[in-house]
């Protein structure tokens, strides 16, 4: 009898799941043509706060249609690395499209964290003929490299929808205040903690499992502790951060 391939799911398969989801900065969407046949295309894409995958796409292109006529798509996000494509982490997602209202609370917010994620769309964002599609995911598949696949659920890889509730409320100030009053902060997160280049470093989105950070094109997620559920436990969670990439940079040789 062959052995199964699929590994139980663990903590570390939903870690991977959602950080590759979060730092994504483009992917293959598969949508189903007219003729039934399906389409795959190359899309920016950035997440809402509680972790679904968002796109910003044109009415002109072929996708767009066959969305609006079947919402049922696929989403592939594999950012590879050297060496064999297929020895590095990827995610395929089960998808079903929601185009989003511009003037709806959900939408200035999928707009704010969407150009934070993607700061060039700004040149055509708001053109007529463009639009954002919310892709709820049904089901995914992970491959954590050879030997390594799992199935993954919704609630695998999506934030708590309460603490996400909670922290769309006070996301934007919170960005800005990190970016204004912490700016040393976050360069210790990223260099310390995420092992990235030094640099001027910002934070450009939070959510209830972590942090996006950017340089240029660069981004980095940085996971928290443990999920928050508002104001307090996010400053909390930031803080003990900040603590262990100050250990981190004194101490490299310690663990962290």
């Amino acid at each position: 009898m062959a052995k199964d391939p699929i590994r139980p799911t663990d903590d570390s398969a939903r870690s991977l799941g959602r950080e590759l989801i979060r730092s994504a900065r483009s992917a293959s969407l598969a949508t189903l043509g007219r003729d039934g046949h399906p389409a795959a295309s190359l899309v920016s894409v950035a997440t809402d706060i509680d972790g679904a995958p968002v796109i910003l796409i044109s009415a002109l292109s072929a996708h767009t249609g066959n969305l609006l006529a079947d919402p049922r798509a696929s989403l592939l996000v594999s950012p590879g690395g050297k060496g064999d494509p297929l020895a590095h982490a990827r995610v395929t997602l089960k998808l079903r499209a929601r185009q989003i209202e511009r003037e709806a609370p959900d939408g200035i917010r999928i707009r704010r964290r969407f150009l934070a994620h993607q700061p060039k769309a700004a040149l055509y964002a708001d053109f007529p003929d463009f639009s954002f599609f919310a892709l709820d995911i049904e089901a995914a598949s992970l491959n954590g490299g050879f030997g390594r696949a799992y199935e993954l659920t919704p609630a695998d890889l999506l934030s708590d929808a309460a603490g996400a509730a909670a922290l769309a409320e006070i996301e934007e100030a919170a960005v800005a205040h990190m970016n204004q009053d912490h700016a040393d902060a976050i360069r210790l997160y990223a260099t310390g903690l995420l092992g990235a280049r030094d640099g001027a470093w910002r934070v450009i989105g939070l959510d209830p499992d972590g942090a996006d950070l950017a340089l240029g094109d660069s981004v980095l997620r940085l996971a928290f502790p443990a999920p928050v559920d508002g104001p307090g436990a996010l400053r909390k969670a930031l803080v003990e951060l900040a603590g262990q990439a100050r250990a981190a940079i004194r101490h490299p040789d310690l663990p962290h």
